[in-house]
């Protein structure tokens, strides 16, 4: 069963970031414009110098390092994500380059409401291990014609949650992970933004639980 997103006045969204946030900054782009009718809130890093911290400050949106440094204890640790995000009414979870495993907490409380973009053609080159250049390496390697990109919602186990939306690219000849990187990225600035347009209309519903509004 899905429940779509209809006649929604803003969309909270928190975001989890672990280095630039670039992703994130098309997203917050994108609302600022108008091309969202949605709100981000929050910020969460477990990189007390990640980028995604500075661009939190500049657009004036609330950040927080919370990590085992501060919390050495994984449930303390998961428990203060969740207490965070519900303190600032989020609705929706994004994940922006955020390189840490999601707690049992988080994952129940926000149950098909956490979303993921993977730089590669899911389920190929996905699972622990597969993230950043370590994935277009590895595409490289095995010879692909095609690579993309993937949104998909988080679920227990790396990248195996159920396929938002996917865009492709060409590899090409004189690729090196470097320059598929790059472009990559592009393709995910802008798939990010548009599923997330289209999971607020109601084009895209997310299946067995609702969002509340």
């Amino acid at each position: 069963m899905s429940y779509l997103l209809t006649d929604v006045t803003t969309l909270n969204l928190g975001f989890l970031a672990s280095g630039r946030g670039s992703n994130m900054q098309a997203i917050i782009d994108a609302c600022r414009d108008g091309r969202l009718n949605a709100k981000p809130t929050v910020i969460i890093s477990n990189n007390a110098s990640s980028g995604a911290l500075e661009r939190a400050q500049s657009a004036g949106i609330a950040g927080y390092h919370l990590s085992r440094k501060k919390h050495p204890d994984p449930c303390s640790l998961d428990l203060v994500i969740l207490q965070t995000l519900q303190r600032h009414d989020v609705n929706l979870v994004i994940l922006a380059g955020y390189m840490q495993k999601i707690g049992p907490k988080v994952l129940n409380s926000f149950k098909n409401r956490i979303i993921n973009i993977h730089p590669s053609l899911l389920p190929k080159f996905g699972g622990r291990g597969m993230y950043g250049m370590k994935v277009h390496e590895a595409v490289l390697a095995a010879g692909e014609k095609e690579t993309g990109a993937t949104v998909h919602l988080v679920s227990e186990e790396y990248d195996e949650g159920v396929i938002l939306a996917q865009r492709t690219l060409p590899v090409e000849q004189n690729d090196t992970p470097v320059t598929l990187a790059v472009r990559v990225l592009e393709v995910e600035h802008n798939l990010y933004v548009e599923t997330l347009r289209k999971i607020i209309s109601g084009e895209i519903g997310l299946p067995d639980k609702a969002i509340q509004l």
